[in-house]
């Protein structure tokens, strides 16, 4: 049976709660990326989390997990991407935070997978949409709280993991 681990920064602590979430859903493990090592890394699957900050930027412990990442072989390795942001506040930069990580997973050879329609999203622009579709998922538990549970069920069911 395949592990999955999912892995999170949160300076707030509502990416902290997501990835939880998400983590009971799946009865797979939740790491910190502070805690971020080769051993998490081993999983054969791993769900990557991030709050957006500032003008599109990673949460702040991120930095060396992406280089952490980076430095990792992720070759026969499924990676999925989720992202927190606010797109009211923020609806330029909404949730752009998931295309550095996307980046780097893709670097390390992963293969990505978990891209989400941008339909039913407001906002005005954001770095993690390839291809017409966000990365990952991207939630606004501040502005969007209501569709969040649903979100999250619908991504994990294609997911399939």
């Amino acid at each position: 049976m395949s592990k999955t681990v999912v892995i999170f920064g949160s300076s707030t602590g509502t990416c902290e709660g997501i990835a939880e979430k998400i983590g009971a859903k799946l009865g797979a493990e939740v790491v910190n990326v502070q805690d971020l090592n080769d051993d998490v890394l081993a999983a054969d699957n791993l769900l990557l989390g991030t709050s957006t900050w500032g003008a599109g930027e990673l949460q702040d412990d991120w930095y060396d997990g992406v280089d952490t990442i980076k430095g990792a072989d992720l070759s026969g390795k499924t990676v999925a991407i989720f992202g927190c942001g606010d797109s009211a506040s923020y609806s330029d930069t909404f949730c752009g935070a998931m295309k550095e990580l996307y980046d780097a997973a893709k670097e390390a050879g992963a293969n990505v997978i978990g891209e989400v329609s941008t339909d039913g999203y407001t906002f005005d622009d954001s770095d993690a949409i390839v291809d017409g579709k966000f990365v990952g998922l991207a939630l606004d538990d501040i502005n969007e709280d209501d569709k969040t549970d649903e979100r999250i069920d619908a991504w994990l069911e294609r997911l399939g993991l």
